[in-house]
């Protein structure tokens, strides 16, 4: 088993650490007594993992989880607080987290939420920004930017791509902690698991989606980000002429060839 353990800012006290296992990177937010919240500093750890991740034709899946009992509690508000004295501080801090929310969905390989428990703010950004996220029973969800006069604007970009607007909205007016039923109801999440089955359930999704062309689903990924923006007649003009593409690859031929011959493929 090959596994491979590193901290991102190579100290004791890294903010987020990273585990690879089997084609398997894990990202584990690592600010537990700050209930895992996006500091500049982690940001950046982020921004790094993602571009090195990218770049690594050894990783086929990511996971991000969070350390301690929260998953992620969004923005550091004591930085936000710092910052009200100098706004473009606080603008281009945005626009840091903004770059590695996007760097997300450009990533080459998919990227699952292991949710364990609250995600609040742009905790729930980051985990609408995943492209599957699977929660603990116990998980609580929220945008509780209005309780302190202060709109998740950001939030509200991803929550609002991913679940239904009226379900967006209910979520940005009340501010109100949902329960996981909650969140699946409203498309936040996958699945609800109980919490001693949400790392076996992650494994079992990791395992099922390595085992794919890597080189399928990372054009997969990337036609159905950008297809989605578009108005339905550019949509189709587009997967039409990604198909043409597809098609000819050596992994689609050798899926459809192994599936003719009722085999197991071999990737290339």
């Amino acid at each position: 088993m090959s596994t491979k353990t590193t901290d991102l800012l190579h100290s004791a006290e890294a903010v987020l650490l990273r585990e690879d296992q089997e084609g398997i990177a894990t990202l584990t937010l690592n600010r537990p007594k700050s209930g895992n919240s996006l500091s500049h500093e982690l940001v950046r750890a982020m921004q790094r993992a993602l571009d090195e991740i990218d770049g690594d034709k050894s990783i086929r899946v990511v996971v991000i989880a969070g350390s301690g009992q929260l998953f992620c509690t969004g923005h550091d508000l004591n930085e936000s607080i710092a910052a009200m004295e100098d706004p473009s501080t606080k603008l281009a801090a945005n626009r840091a987290c903004s770059r590695m929310m996007q760097s997300m969905l450009k990533l080459s390989k998919p990227i699952i939420a292991k949710v364990h428990g609250v995600a609040t703010a742009a905790g729930c950004q980051l985990l609408a920004t995943c492209d599957l996220a699977v929660a603990s029973s116990e998980a609580r969800f929220a945008t509780p930017g209005v309780n302190i006069g202060l709109w998740c604007l950001s939030p509200q970009v991803a929550l609002s791509r991913t679940i239904a607007p009226k379900h967006a909205m209910e979520m940005l007016l009340t501010g109100k902690l949902q329960d996981a039923d909650t969140a699946f109801r409203f498309g936040l999440i996958n699945e609800v698991v109980s919490p001693e089955k949400l790392d076996d359930r992650v494994a079992e999704l990791t395992a099922v989606i390595s085992s794919k062309s890597h080189h399928s689903i990372a054009m997969g990924k990337r036609s159905f980000y950008r297809q989605l923006t578009m108005p339905l007649d550019e949509a189709y003009e587009y997967v039409d002429e990604v198909i043409v593409r597809a098609i000819q690859s050596e992994d689609a031929k050798e899926g459809i060839s192994a599936f003719l011959e009722k085999r197991n493929p071999v990737w290339k």
